[in-house]
């Protein structure tokens, strides 16, 4: 529910703001429409298979699960990948070099992250890899079990490690810590001017909010992630039923998260969602901040 609200809010903003939304903006827009892909066409079959106490449909299901669920993961990392790459070419360019970063730059570049994303996630169908149920027996993923079985399922799991989530994680990680640096560097030219409390601020909520995104993702992935390496190297029945399905929950509820750091951290959205409260039965907390802070964060953050 959370995830369909606050992606879909995100949606309706970037609907009313088209042709006033910035390149970097399409990508924030893509990865809602990735989070909200994923609650649509997983969430339900999965909670339906958890009032059942067993999966439903069989091996299509499976598959079909299984295959959304990479396709939509991998696009959602590939597109932080991005976004962090993009904000850290903009934040250590001049005005100059960050204009060439155009809507259809950007377009192209999404273009590309959704056939990445649809390639790896059908490799498994054409032979390479395979889709097996979790160990816990109500959702559907790789099979990391295949990883010792066989060469096929070992240099899958190892390719689709190593290039859909070791590197860009280390990116993102890259990126965030470059754009931290900067930041600091930025404060501490500018200390003999009297200006020093603006500039802590804005380097304060530029450094929270890299942190918040990459402490997002990486806290609720590498739960999983450390239980999918177990199931690697060891028997899934080694793993107590709750002990691997805690994890693929606290994994999926990363597509809820997002909203609300821009709601927090972006002006504009919390003006555009309260617009929508006209139309909706819900009601919005205002967070107050400083406007001219507001306004440079923005403008420094989106490019």
């Amino acid at each position: 529910i959370l995830t369909i609200l606050g992606n879909s809010a995100v949606l309706a903003t970037a609907v009313r703001r088209l042709s006033l939304l910035k390149p970097p903006e399409l990508l924030t827009v893509n990865l809602a429409v990735a989070d909200i892909g994923m609650a649509l066409s997983m969430y339900p079959l999965a909670i339906a298979s958890a009032w059942s106490h067993a999966w439903l449909g069989g091996d299509t299901s499976c598959v079909y699960y299984a295959l959304m669920g990479f396709l939509f993961g991998v696009c959602s990392m590939m597109t932080l990948c991005a976004m962090a790459v993009i904000r850290f070419l903009v934040t250590n360019s001049s005005k100059s070099s960050s204009n060439k970063i155009t809507k259809s730059t950007v377009c192209i570049l999404i273009a590309f992250i959704w056939l990445y994303s649809l390639l790896w996630a059908i490799l498994p169908l054409v032979g390479w890899g395979y889709y097996g149920p979790e160990p816990f027996g109500i959702s559907c993923t790789i099979a990391w079990s295949k990883f010792h079985n066989s060469s096929n399922g070992f240099s899958f799991i190892l390719s689709m490690f190593l290039l859909c989530t070791v590197l860009p994680a280390l990116t993102i990680v890259a990126c965030y810590l470059g754009i931290a640096w900067k930041v600091h560097k930025a404060y501490q030219e500018i200390q003999n001017i009297d200006r020093i409390p603006n500039a802590a601020k804005l380097e304060k909520k530029l450094t929270l909010m890299a942190v918040l995104i990459s402490v997002g993702f990486l806290s609720s992935w590498t739960p999983y992630a450390a239980t999918s390496f177990w199931s690697i190297f060891n028997s899934s029945d080694s793993l107590q039923p709750v002990v691997a399905l805690l994890p693929c929950l606290f994994a999926k509820s990363s597509t809820a998260y997002n909203p609300f750091i821009y709601y927090v951290f972006s002006k504009t959205f919390r003006c555009e969602v309260r617009k929508l409260q006209c139309c909706c039965a819900w009601r919005v907390p205002y967070f107050s901040s400083d406007n001219s802070m507001e306004n440079a964060v923005s403008t420094m953050w989106s490019g």
